[in-house]
């Protein structure tokens, strides 16, 4: 029915937004929420999302795949899985039970913060960062700079969907393969 093949063809992205529901005013009012539940609870969605990532993750050589947490940890590890490599979880604060390195990131009122295990990677390592989308790019490049802290080298950073009216790929590392499967 639907083959997966990265980058999507209009039919495939058209059919894939339909399994992404809005929900207005979250979380806060104003924002127009794009919950991706909907699509990971549609087997042939969620199956769709993780080939075509996985297919782009091949190609980039991935020796790792990282996500944030906590959408980024559903997307992220079915890729890895599909791939056979290995997975990096990106927690918020307190979250890890062993050494961890830390990154703090500005938010619009405030900063925040990501951490990961010191080990979670070796020098060199191919780290390919996975999330459910991006929006302003605070987050993903605060967890760029998280990997290269502990050694990997981040060489993509794939999303399902990218809000583009945010620019948020304008703020992130100009020398990695960023990609996304939909754009709003």
């Amino acid at each position: 029915m639907h083959i997966a093949k990265y980058p999507l063809d209009k039919t495939q992205s058209d059919w894939l937004k339909t399994t992404i529901r809005d929900v207005p005013d979250f979380p806060k009012p104003g924002i127009l929420f794009k919950d991706i539940t909907t699509l990971v609870g549609d087997p042939k969605a969620f199956c769709f999302v993780v080939d075509s990532l996985a297919e782009k993750c091949e190609e980039l050589k991935a020796d790792k795949i990282a996500g944030i947490e906590a959408r980024g940890f559903i997307v992220g590890a079915a890729v890895a899985q599909n791939l056979g490599i290995g997975f990096i979880p990106i927690r918020k604060p307190g979250k890890l039970p062993y050494k961890s390195a830390r990154q703090e990131y500005a938010l619009e009122y405030g900063t925040d913060c990501l951490e990961v295990h010191v080990d979670a990677t070796t020098a060199g390592e191919r780290i390919v960062l996975l999330d459910d989308l991006l929006a302003t790019g605070g987050t993903a490049g605060a967890a760029i700079q998280l990997i290269k802290q502990v050694g990997g080298n981040p060489v993509g950073l794939g999303f399902i969907v990218e809000l583009e009216f945010l620019k948020g790929r304008e703020k992130l590392p100009k020398d990695l393969d960023i990609f996304s499967l939909i754009s709003f």
